[in-house]
């Protein structure tokens, strides 16, 4: 099957730097929905036949206008939801910020047993985000869209996805309404078939002065990262 990970259009948290991950979340700017409709545009053209979202109405606002071409409706899955930023939750400052991402960072680096502060570790968030995708792969779907989180998708990817480029790809930054799609199984693995780190439609409906903590660029550090 072909699985599209596409990261939620701009949100007023990453506008503010906020790391915004817990239940609802906030709502899409206004770039935020035109980033939306064009990655519809894209998306409807070449087809699917699955669209899956988050508990965060962030995806469920991106995922609606291709819902509209479409004619499916969204299927929320808890399991593709942000990585919880737990004690740092909707913080600004630059400490929380390295605290988020350096265990992002961890996790991508496959130190797993790393604790989020005060949330899971990245054995649990694995073991979440390959249950939904599983369910994905067991109800037959050919092409199916999961419209997801800039962190969640690369830390997933990072550790699930077959390639030496991998790695490093998933430590670069990921614009609102980027896309990565795979080939795959759970069964037998996934390969990348496409990448973009750019909004789908384009890099005119990008924002370069979003601070957008969870779509940032990391650097490796066994001590923990920092932002770039």
């Amino acid at each position: 099957m072909r699985l599209l990970l596409l990261r939620h259009g701009q949100t007023h948290g990453n506008t503010a730097g906020a790391l915004d991950t817990a239940v609802p979340g906030l709502d899409l700017t206004e770039l935020g929905v035109r980033q939306a409709e064009a990655a519809a545009r894209v998306l409807h053209q070449s087809g699917v036949d699955g669209i899956f979202v988050s508990p965060l109405v962030r995806t469920q606002q991106t995922a609606a206008p291709l819902a509209a071409l479409s004619g499916l409706d969204p299927v929320v899955l808890d399991g593709v939801r942000e990585i919880s930023a737990g004690d740092y939750e909707m913080a600004t400052d630059h400490d929380s910020i390295l605290g988020y991402i350096g265990t992002v960072a961890d996790w991508i680096e496959g130190r797993l047993d790393t604790r989020m502060s005060g949330a899971e570790t990245g054995h649990e968030f694995l073991a979440r985000y390959d249950a939904a995708v599983e369910q994905i792969a067991a109800d037959g779907r050919r092409r199916a869209v999961i419209v997801s989180h800039g962190a969640a998708i690369r830390t997933w990817i990072s550790q699930r996805v077959t390639g030496s480029s991998t790695h490093s790809k998933a430590t670069e930054g990921l614009e609102n309404t980027a896309a990565i799609e795979l080939e795959g199984s759970p069964a037998d693995g996934w390969e990348v078939v496409m990448w973009t780190s750019d909004a789908l439609g384009g890099a005119f409906l990008e924002d370069e002065t979003a601070p957008d903590p969870t779509g940032q660029a990391i650097e490796g550090d066994p001590e923990h990262d920092t932002v770039e």
